[in-house]
C-alpha cells in the first residue's frame, strides 16, 4: 500500500514510517500540517495517518479540510490527547480511527490494515495487473495465472511501483526515493539486484516477460 504518514516529532514519524516500510509499503513522512495537506491532495494514498498536533496547520484542520474537498482517504488520527471528548471531536472531524500516544507499532499497523480493508477504501485501487499478472493490495498475494509468487517485502514494494505506473518508465533514481526512500545516489546496485531478483520469479518461469528494461533510461512494466 501507499501511505502518508505527517508526524512532526522526528523520532516518532521515522518510527512509524520504518515499521511500515519494513513491512513493505511505500510511505510518505512529512513533518508540518501545509505540506501534508498538499501531498494528501495531490497524491493517491490507501491510508493516511496524521497527528493531531502539527506546526504551520495543525491536524483536524488538515482532516477538516480534505473530507471539506470531497477526499475520502481513510484516516488514523494520532494525539497524546486522550480524552474521550478529544477523541470523539477527531472522529466526528471525519477521522477513521483514532490511536493515543504512546502507542504500540503493532496496534498502529494492525488499525492501518484495518481500514484499508473498509469499504470507502475498496473503492479505490486494491488489486493491480499487467497482463496475466496481479497484485492484491490487501491480501499482499502475488500471482501470475494460476502460480502464487512469493515476494520479500522489498521485492513486493519494487514491484507495487511499477505496477502503480504501468506502461511510464522508472528511472534509477525514482526507485531509489520511491521504494528505498533514498533522496540521493549512493552509487549502489541495489535497484539492479532487486531487479534481477524480481525478474527471476515474476518474468523467468512464464512465457512472457513483463519487467521491461529501456536501455540508459530504467524500467517499466509492459501494458
Amino acid at each position: 500500500m501507499k501511505l502518508l504518514v505527517i508526524e512532526d516529532d522526528e523520532t516518532t514519524g521515522s518510527y512509524i514510517a520504518r515499521g511500515l516500510r519494513e513491512e513493505g509499503h511505500v510511505v510518505d513522512l512529512i513533518a508540518d500540517g501545509k505540506e501534508g495537506l498538499i501531498a494528501a491532495t495531490s497524491g493517491t494514498y490507501d491510508v493516511l495517518v496524521l497527528d493531531r498536533m502539527l506546526p504551520v496547520v495543525d491536524g483536524l484542520t488538515v482532516l477538516k479540510t480534505l473530507r471539506g474537498a470531497g477526499n475520502r482517504v481513510p484516516v488514523l488520527l494520532l494525539t497524546a490527547l486522550g480524552d474521550v471528548e478529544d477523541r470523539i471531536e477527531g472522529l466526528q472531524s471525519g477521522a477513521d480511527d483514532y490511536l493515543s500516544k504512546p502507542f504500540a507499532f503493532g496496534e498502529l499497523s494492525a488499525r492501518v490494515n484495518a481500514l484499508a480493508r473498509r469499504p470507502q477504501a475498496l473503492e479505490a485501487e486494491t488489486v493491480l495487473r499487467a497482463g496475466d499478472l496481479e497484485m492484491n493490495l490487501i491480501t499482499r498475494k502475488v500471482t501470475r495465472g494460476d502460480t502464487v509468487i512469493d515476494l520479500l517485502p522489498r521485492e513486493f514494494a519494487l514491484l507495487e511501483h511499477l505496477l502503480r505506473r504501468k506502461g511510464r518508465v522508472q528511472t534509477r533514481t525514482m526507485l531509489l526515493e520511491h521504494v528505498w526512500d533514498i533522496g540521493f545516489d549512493p552509487g549502489t546496485n541495489v535497484v539492479e539486484t532487486h531487479v534481477s531478483r524480481l525478474r527471476a520469479k515474476v518474468d523467468k518461469p512464464f512465457d512472457r516477460e513483463l519487467i521491461e528494461t529501456v536501455r540508459g533510461a530504467g524500467y517499466r512494466i509492459a501494458t
